[in-house]
């Protein structure tokens, strides 16, 4: 199985501070994502990920987030398989210390 690419909470938060436009995308449960949210993350549950797979764009990459980093780190594989650019946020949100935005 290929490596998957990892970015680090405090990586993550210095390219969105620099105003890098990034495809974040958040894959825990509606109740878990109700308490906040990386700014500008989309919202897509993992077991949505295989009907939702056409909204993404295989020239992207993608940076996922759960709130251990393992689920997301399973996402990564499932569309890496089907040559998704990916990257898997370490530790998830409980590692996250940026800012979030509620999302009620």
């Amino acid at each position: 199985m290929e490596e998957i690419k990892t970015i680090s909470p405090e990586e993550l938060e210095k390219k969105l501070e620099a105003g890098e436009k990034l495809e974040v995308i958040d894959v825990r449960e509606d109740e878990e994502v109700a308490y906040g949210m990386i700014p500008g993350a989309k919202h897509i549950k993992m077991g949505d990920i295989p009907e939702n797979m056409d909204k993404l764009d295989k020239d992207k990459e993608y940076i996922f987030v759960c709130r251990s980093g393992r689920r997301s780190l399973n996402v990564c594989h499932y569309l890496q398989d089907q040559g998704y650019k990916v990257v898997n946020m370490e530790g998830g949100m409980l590692s996250w210390e940026g800012e979030v935005e509620a999302n009620f």
